[in-house]
This record gives C-alpha cells, structure tokens and sequence, in this order.
C-alpha cells in the first residue's frame, strides 16, 4: 500500500502532526491504513490538509475552516482536482477559485472576478495552491496580480498576459511581471514587444539573470549571434546560457570556449539535480 504518512504530510505541508490527526478524526480525510495500522493518506488528502492549513495562517476560525473545507470536499467529484482550485478570503467571505470562476464556499454563491477594484491581496503559495487573503481597503496588488499571473499559466495562459499587465500597470518597477510578459510575447511569436519588456526589465534590473538569458534568445532568434552572446554572458547562472554559447563558439570554430562553456553547462545540470 503507498501513502503519505502522517510525520511526511506534516513535513510537506505545515500542520502539526496533532492537527492532521484532527482532520481524520473530523472526519474531513479518511486515509487508508498502513501494515502496522498507521495512516496512509493519498494526494488528494494532502491537497485538501494543505488547504486547511492556508485557511489556518489566513486567521480563518478552525471550526469555520472545517466547514469550508467540508463543503469543498462534498461538492467537488473525485475526478476534479482539488489542486486546480485555490480559497481567496474576500473580507469575511471564502471563495472559491476554479477554471477562472469564483463563488462562495459556504452559500455557493457566483462572484464576478475583475468586475471592480478588488481589495489589495496577500498570496500564500503553498506548493500549486493556496489562500488569497483580501483587506478591506486599497487595491490589488502588483505582487498580487503577479502571482495571479503563474496560477494562470498553469490553469488558463490566455489569462496570464492580462494578469502580468495589470501587475506593471500598479508597480511599473515590478521586474519580474516585465520578463514574464515579454517571456509569453516571445512563445507568442511577438519579438518586438518581448524585447521591449527584457529591456524594461534590465534597466530596472541589470544583473537579472532570467532577463538576460531570455534577451540573448530574443538576438538568437533574430540570427544576431554576437549580441545573443553579449547576453548570455550575463546569465551565468542559467545552465542554457552556456550550452547557447557553446554552440555560437563551435559556428565559429573556437573549440576551447565550446569545451568550457559545455564544461560548465554540465556542472549547472548536475548542481540542479542535486549531484
């Protein structure tokens, strides 16, 4: 039988080990057991324990977090995944977030999103999902939007642009919403406006290291292999930055630089995987 135990899903997720005990015996999971009795709870279990643990560290009462909780689990098939979905604490509401539409979680009411200035948020990442929490006065944001922006990505990209602009639009100096904006113009094929936003960026930032490699591959594309070289140089972190200037060295017969950056994009790889 494979699981996650009790001692892994506290490690994983935050919640003491009492507390997930609490859980199980709140009836809100209902893990398998183990060869020696002890609890095996499955992803989906540990999906909805984290989501409690974010309603915990929004100030959310425990007892009205169970009751959330329960609700969500009560309406959500078992085919849907709990870790498309994020909470947003709104004032005294939840709501839920699910494929862009948002509703109440304890009346199932259907709330508008962007319909009007929303109140400034705090986002709690919490490995793929996590708890919005909104005050009650200001707007939303640039941080905010900006993390809107990676949820996006990952449940609905057409979304993430929209997300990136408003994020420059309240802090016009927010370098990193600049690179991802410029990095989905460039999927997009938009070379021009992508190259606009990595310039934005490193006049912010000169030493990005992202902004850089991603301007490099911008001159790549345009065949400017010189100025593509200039900006790879800047991003010695970035194992691809070296295998791209392994490459433009070994167009210009150069061995000894193809070998060393080769070197060295292999020392990155490596590093990354935990070697």
């Amino acid at each position: 039988m494979s699981g996650y135990t009790t001692q892994e899903v506290s490690a994983l997720i935050g919640l003491k080990p009492h507390q997930v005990r609490h859980y199980v015996r709140s009836d809100l999971v209902q893990p398998e057991r183990g060869d020696k009795g002890e609890y095996l709870f499955s992803f989906r279990d540990v999906v909805l324990l984290r989501t409690a643990k974010g309603l915990l560290d929004s100030e959310i009462t425990p007892r009205r977090a169970l009751r959330v909780l329960r609700r969500l689990r009560d309406q959500t098939p078992e085919e849907r995944p709990l870790s498309a979905m994020r909470l947003i604490r709104d004032g005294e509401e939840v709501l839920v977030c699910s494929e862009n539409h948002f509703w109440n979680a304890e009346t199932g009411q259907v709330h508008l999103p962007f319909a009007a200035p929303r109140p400034s948020v705090e986002v709690s990442t919490l490995l793929g999902g996590g708890v919005v929490v909104t005050h009650a006065q200001g707007e939303i944001s640039s941080d905010a939007w900006y993390n809107l922006g990676l949820d996006f990505e990952e449940s609905d990209v057409a979304r993430a642009p929209e997300a990136y602009r408003r994020a420059i639009e309240a802090d016009p100096a927010n370098v990193d919403a600049h690179v991802n904006a410029g990095r989905l113009h460039q999927l997009s094929g938009n070379l021009r406006n992508a190259k606009r936003h990595y310039e934005l960026a490193l006049r912010l930032a000169p030493e990005h290291q992202l902004a850089n490699y991603n301007l490099g591959t911008i001159f790549d594309e345009l065949d400017e292999l010189p100025k593509a070289a200039e900006y790879y140089r800047k991003a010695q972190a970035i194992p691809d930055a070296h295998y791209n200037l392994a490459r433009i060295a070994e167009l210009s017969g150069d061995e000894m630089t193809t070998r060393r950056h080769m070197r060295r994009y292999r020392e990155l790889v490596e590093d990354s995987q935990g070697r």
